[in-house]
């Protein structure tokens, strides 16, 4: 009796070997799971961003104002008859060079400096 109580032990193992470890296993399953819930969120993220993408699209290509806005902080563009002013603190490091770009010249009168009268006088 102790014999088949064995056998049948053994057999249940190897019955349960390939629900568990087996290629369809269980632990597979778990594994497969794990992986399916870590691409749904990736897939999520990348949604949440593809979303931003077309919205920056459609602003882009319907309004000039963010045409505006990137030529302005990415080109460092003004318009024709802005002055462009940049402001330092001291410590800190400029802007980077497309920023940095100077508003075209523009001709400005201006008046000759007054003669002190000191020299006025010779």
């Amino acid at each position: 009796m102790r014999l088949f109580a064995a056998a049948l032990a053994l057999l249940i193992v190897v019955l349960q070997y390939p629900l568990w470890l087996g290629r369809g296993g269980w632990l597979r399953v778990w594994d497969l799971d794990r992986q399916v819930t870590e691409q749904k969120a990736r897939n999520d993220k990348l949604k949440q961003r593809n979303a931003a993408l077309d919205a920056e699209v459609s602003d882009l290509k319907e309004g000039f104002e963010a045409i505006e806005e990137r030529a302005r902080y990415e080109l460092g563009m003004v318009r024709q008859d802005e002055v462009f002013f940049q402001i330092v603190k001291p410590g800190q490091a400029s802007a980077p060079a497309a920023l940095a770009v100077p508003a075209a010249p523009r001709s400005v009168p201006v008046s000759p400096k007054p003669a002190s009268e000191a020299e006025q006088k010779h």
